[in-house]
């Protein structure tokens, strides 16, 4: 299958991460999360006053892999769709009306150079980033 020669073609690859939504759901992700966060605080393992979002961000599918930067919504639809509904809390979302069966190499620089002209606040405001990195507004004169 195409996904399997991917796979084969790119698995020695390290610099980056690339996830799809194959069998996945998020809530159902999300709820076996909370399943065994129960659990380990009924064992006395875990203290719910100290939970944070690193410590139940572990417990989720994903929990090897950083969050995305970027998710690509092929198919022209502006959803979602029960992907990494909570790691993708500040991802760059590109919608493009191209099936993913014909999502190729052109199509994915398009994405890629859309997100590179994204200014990542990670839910700041433009003024808090140029606030907090002043050698950007230094290095663009």
């Amino acid at each position: 299958s195409m996904l399997t020669k991917s796979m084969e073609a790119t698995k020695e690859n390290n610099g980056r991460h690339l996830s799809l939504a194959l069998n996945y759901g998020s809530r159902a992700e999300t709820i076996e999360a909370v399943k065994r966060y129960a659990e380990l605080a009924r064992s006395g393992e875990a203290n719910p006053d100290e939970l944070d979002w690193e410590q139940f961000a572990s417990l989720l599918y994903t929990s090897d892999l950083p969050d995305p930067d970027l998710i690509i919504r092929t198919s022209g639809e502006s959803r979602l769709s029960n992907f990494l509904l909570l790691q993708g809390a500040y991802a760059e979302i590109y919608v493009t009306p191209v099936l993913w069966p014909e999502f190729n190499e052109k199509e994915f620089r398009k994405a890629v150079e859309f997100y590179g002209l994204r200014e990542r606040r990670f839910g700041k405001t433009g003024e808090q980033v140029k606030a907090e990195q002043p050698e950007l507004e230094e290095a663009k004169c």
